[in-house]
């Protein structure tokens, strides 16, 4: 047997090893179920990063930070100026501007958005127990847990009004809290906008089918609610009065970032909170449910992960009007998720860091 039919046979073995490998791995990318089940999204204008008001800055990067516990993703002030927040395990903070914070009470689930009504209780969108309000010395009360009779899965962020009613968002009917990152690859719109009446215990569904409806805030005028499209990067608003009531439009669109909570600045204005920026390749994504479908498997590998750390603080006027974007991409300020301006000063929230930014309002 010559040499060259040796070296050959003994190369067959190490092929075929090797063409077995390929087909498991080409067979995970291509074939292997994943927890959701993707549609075409909506088609998207070009991301404006880097353009106009969003020319690139790290003005966040010199916020300094109250450290806090993880995962301070909601904030409100009250009438003395102490700072509220509630953290991952369910606590709920309460503390001043030099970072000395108190655990005063614990929902038992996942506190998301905060703010206080008019009698000083603390009404708190839980993501686990729904919607909540808790008395000045702490003690929680259920507001609402279900809509239409099926309990809702993921309450995220709330507005009140001046006459009480309480706006907020149930971010999706599909995913709960933990699982969400689901939503943004299956892009079906399943989240509410819902208003809650405590006179009455009345509830409302205002509006439907929302790319996972997240922050929620009511204009000065009280007129309408705007609630934010986490995954379509856009606010939508619902006319309250005047001709337009009972109806829905586009309040500001094309924004550069996955929204987060919205908040109503003292000139009328609102902030906005981009938790993680757009990227070109994910907005290539939306028009291809397969490909999401092997990113998805990447990241199941730790192969790939196409979260930024790139946080953005977004001022509108009141006619929704991009007019300040300030941003961090320094990992100092991450996965913001909430912006709050109060006495010359910005609140920073965020889902996952351990501490609250503060900055000078600008």
């Amino acid at each position: 047997m010559s040499q060259a039919i040796v070296k050959t046979a003994r190369k067959r073995p190490l092929l075929a090893a090797f063409c077995s490998i390929l087909a498991v791995v080409l067979g995970y990318l291509l074939l292997w179920p994943v927890p959701f089940d993707p549609v075409v999204g909506p088609v998207r204008a070009a991301n404006p990063a880097g353009t106009g008001v969003f020319v690139k800055n790290n003005r966040l990067a010199e916020a300094r930070l109250l450290k806090t516990g993880e995962g301070p993703e909601g904030i409100a002030l009250d009438r003395q100026g102490r700072i509220y927040t509630g953290l991952t395990n369910g606590d709920i903070l309460r503390g001043d501007g030099d970072g000395n914070f108190e655990v005063i009470a614990n929902t038992g689930g996942r506190p998301l958005g905060l703010e206080f009504d008019a009698a000083g209780n603390l009404v708190i969108a839980d993501a686990f127990k729904g919607l909540l309000s808790m008395t000045p010395e702490g003690a929680i009360n259920v507001l609402a847990t279900h809509f239409d009779g099926a309990r809702m899965i993921f309450v995220d962020d709330l507005a009140i009004a001046d006459d009480g009613k309480i706006y907020f968002s149930d971010a999706s009917r599909r995913y709960e809290y933990g699982h969400d990152i689901a939503e943004v690859f299956e892009l079906r719109p399943t989240g509410r906008l819902i208003v809650f009446d405590p006179q009455t215990g009345d509830m409302e569904l205002l509006l439907d089918n929302l790319y996972f409806a997240n922050g929620v805030a009511v204009s000065r005028a009280g007129d309408f609610v705007v609630v934010n499209e986490t995954h379509n990067h856009r606010i939508m608003r619902y006319w309250l009065a005047g001709p337009k009531r009972g109806t829905a439009d586009v309040f500001s669109d094309n924004l550069p970032a996955f929204l987060d909570n919205i908040t109503r600045a003292p000139d009328g204005g609102y902030w906005v909170a981009g938790v993680a920026p757009r990227t070109d390749d994910l907005d290539a994504l939306v028009a291809r449910p397969f490909l999401r479908k092997v990113l998805w498997r990447l990241m199941s590998l730790g192969l790939v992960d196409p979260v930024q750390l790139h946080s953005y603080a977004i001022k509108l006027n009141a006619r929704g009007v991009p007019i300040v974007s300030l941003e961090d991409d320094s990992h100092h300020i991450f996965m913001m998720t909430s912006v709050i301006e109060q006495n010359g000063q910005l609140y920073l929230g965020s889902l996952i860091n351990d501490a609250i930014g503060v900055i000078d309002a600008q």
